[in-house]
């Protein structure tokens, strides 16, 4: 080891990091007076008596051991290692060393650069604990998005089961209406039971929308049976009993076309009911609600138009999804699923349902079915 000059030893000594000298044994050959200072030690208790691992924790050593020996044997230098070196009172501090090796075999020498890393430190720990805190909080989210999913689910499910217990109830009310009609009841008697079933009929429809919205969101979607229908047929026949629901309004079907088609008519003519309901709770009361089948070997086409203000445009996009509703004006005789239902119907038969609204031309609703074909076409006859 050669011996410094009391110059070179001053600038040494002067410098901002902590610079000292090891034998390929990790024994002190030189130190600087930054590193003494850092660590209580002075220079005379180091040089020639310790070893550089002799001031590093366990963790230290032992990564001294199974990382620093052999990467500085491979490579000749390591940059920024970060390790705790104990002070000598015990306590530790954290430094980011640089190492360069200089020779070869068991004569070589380490030359160390260290620097005292404590606002690193405190930094890596506090992003660590943030990094705790976050996963906790994703995890708590996760959690809660769970547990909500779980309960919307239930509820889901407890809308089928109700909806569906209140079928029997409802039946008998009907029942015993038709049976009272039979006894002759007086003018008065005969509008309150008239009331009375047009409320049940609303009633059965609310029950079928919310057993069909839980079918198509907590099972696979709308069932149907398709079979050969006049479309024409289907459709006048529900619009004849729309016509008993609705006595103050009038009901217009147009036809176009031959009306053969395969369909599920049922759900045909729950469709137009949803689409007629929602016109005539949203459309002018004073003007008429028109529906209109087409059908031709291209596709099949239902139709419902209302005259009255326009849909928000901002509304159409969502306006089939359930709970929303084409204005904000509430009518109490929906919670916002006929159309939701009538689109769950369209799909399930491979089409869909479009709306076109305008202050000038009223509000229109399409539900249009895919191509025919000549397969399934009922022949003329």
């Amino acid at each position: 080891m050669t011996a410094l000059r009391p110059a070179d030893e001053a600038l040494l000594d002067g410098v901002p990091c902590g610079l000292v000298e090891t034998d390929a044994k990790g024994v002190f050959l030189r130190v600087n007076k930054p590193f003494c200072v850092w660590l209580g030690y002075d220079k005379a208790d180091l040089v020639g008596k310790k070893r550089l691992q002799d001031l590093l924790t366990m963790g230290a050593r032992i990564f001294h051991q199974t990382h620093w020996a052999p990467l500085l044997e491979m490579q000749g230098s390591i940059s920024e290692l970060k390790l705790d070196i104990r002070h000598r009172n015990g306590s530790t501090l954290p430094m980011v060393l640089n190492v360069v090796r200089h020779g070869h075999g068991p004569d070589h020498t380490q030359e160390v650069a260290l620097f005292v890393a404590r606002d690193r430190d405190k930094y890596e720990q506090e992003l660590l604990l943030s990094r705790k805190k976050l996963e906790a909080h994703i995890a708590e989210v996760e959690r809660l998005q769970a547990e909500t999913k779980d309960r919307a689910l239930f509820a889901e499910q407890m809308i089928g089961i109700v909806s569906h217990d209140l079928r029997n109830p409802l039946s008998a009310v009907h029942t015993g209406i038709q049976v009272l009609f039979k006894h002759a009841p007086t003018d008065n008697q005969a509008r309150v039971l008239s009331r009375m079933a047009q409320s049940v009929d609303r009633a059965n429809r609310l029950v079928s929308d919310l057993l069909d919205f839980t079918v198509a969101r907590v099972g696979k979607g709308i069932a149907i049976n398709p079979q050969p229908v006049d479309l024409h047929e289907v459709v006048a026949q529900s619009v004849a009993e729309l016509a008993l629901s609705f006595p103050n309004r009038t009901l217009r079907h147009e036809t176009e076309g031959r009306g053969a088609c395969r369909v599920d008519p049922d759900r045909m003519a729950q469709l137009v009911g949803n689409l007629v309901a929602n016109a005539v709770t949203y459309g002018d009361p004073d003007r008429e609600v028109t529906i209109k089948t087409s059908v031709s070997p291209e596709r099949a086409e239902v139709s419902v138009h209302n005259w009255g203000p326009a849909i928000p445009s901002e509304l159409i996009s969502a306006l089939f999804q359930p709970m929303v509703r084409g204005s904000a004006v509430s009518t109490g005789r929906s919670v916002g699923l006929g159309l939701f239902i009538i689109m769950g119907i369209a799909k399930a038969h491979g089409g869909q349902v479009t709306v076109e609204s305008s202050n000038a031309e009223g509000t229109t609703f399409i539900a249009t079915l895919p191509a025919l074909g000549e397969s399934t076409l009922i022949p003329a006859g």
